[in-house]
């Protein structure tokens, strides 16, 4: 999992600038609709920290890295295409395209990530991943 920080970062961007669907993120309450409907379910993965500098003392005051990934689980009701699904998915890419936010950098992205989506129950879900680092 990542750091609070590079998590509380990301929550915030989506929650205030994304309105197309419901958001949830990772162990959120969300109870499925009777008629599937569009949503997003967010997941942050980080890798705690790298030490990207030397020579500090003491050695806690060199340069720390995380690097992780946001995925963006694009959910729509199964049998209507994947059109949808990659038009929302580009829009969650076109957030964070090039932005640092805070610490917080956003570096490549990916539509699919070579996979095909994947059918879960009455939905199709197709996942937008963004890479991003902060430094400390």
């Amino acid at each position: 999992m990542s750091s609070p920080e590079a998590f509380e970062t990301i929550e915030q961007r989506l929650r205030a600038q994304w309105t197309e669907t419901p958001l949830v993120f990772e162990n959120e309450d969300y109870p499925l609709p009777d008629v599937p409907a569009h949503f997003v379910y967010v997941e942050v993965y980080g890798d705690f920290f790298d030490q990207a500098s030397i020579g500090a003392e003491p050695r806690t005051d060199n340069l720390w890295r995380e690097v992780g990934q946001l995925y963006l689980h694009v959910m729509t009701p199964n049998g209507i295409g994947s059109g949808t699904a990659r038009q929302l998915a580009r829009q969650l890419v076109d957030l964070f395209r090039g932005e640092d936010i805070g610490s917080v950098t956003f570096r490549e992205a990916s539509i699919g990530a070579g996979e095909p989506g994947r059918e879960f129950g009455n939905y199709y879900a197709m996942t937008a991943t963004i890479t991003w680092q902060r430094d400390e």
